[in-house]
């Protein structure tokens, strides 16, 4: 969490920038309402906080991927449990190195969880079923295919890789 707390102008510049990182010191400064030496000098302060770590752009319609789906995938506990650790990391490397899988996350021991996406619902679930779920010692793969999504959209945008 942050170690001095943001207030009105910090937010209203990280709201602003979150919609459009382009926009120029000048820009953000008009919309405000606030001189420019006390945009810039907020902005540089943000960055060395490390509240702004980086300036990145969101993917467009036309190359996320159409279709996605969560899949929750449970390991098999083996006989011995330092093997657990080891494997759960084997499976979240192989998940990370498909470019279909955009983002993956243990939840507790024996659980991971995977946001995948796809051309179309075909195509998405021939790849889990092929990739996913053959995947040696899974107890179970639960697919929960997304059919709409009501906030956070640009999400699939921002993880595609091209």
């Amino acid at each position: 969490m942050i170690s001095t707390p943001l207030d009105d102008l910090d937010r209203a510049i990280l709201k602003l920038l979150k919609k459009d990182a382009r926009l120029t010191i000048a820009e953000i400064s008009n919309q405000l309402k606030k001189p420019e030496s006390t945009v810039h000098f907020r902005i540089k302060k943000l960055q060395e906080r490390g509240v702004i770590e980086k300036y990145t752009i969101i993917l467009g319609e036309p190359i996320r991927p159409r279709e996605l789906a969560l899949v929750v995938l449970e390991v098999d506990k083996p006989i011995i449990e330092d093997f657990l650790d080891r494997y759960m990391e084997y499976v979240t490397k192989t998940l990370s190195g498909f470019p279909e899988v955009l983002f993956v996350a243990k939840s507790g021991k024996e659980k991971i969880v995977a946001l995948v996406g796809g051309e179309d619902r075909d195509k998405l679930l021939k790849f889990i079923e092929e990739n996913i779920e053959s995947i040696p010692t899974l107890r179970s793969v639960q697919v929960l295919p997304i059919s709409e999504i009501k906030k956070g959209d640009e999400i699939s945008g921002f993880l595609a890789e091209v």
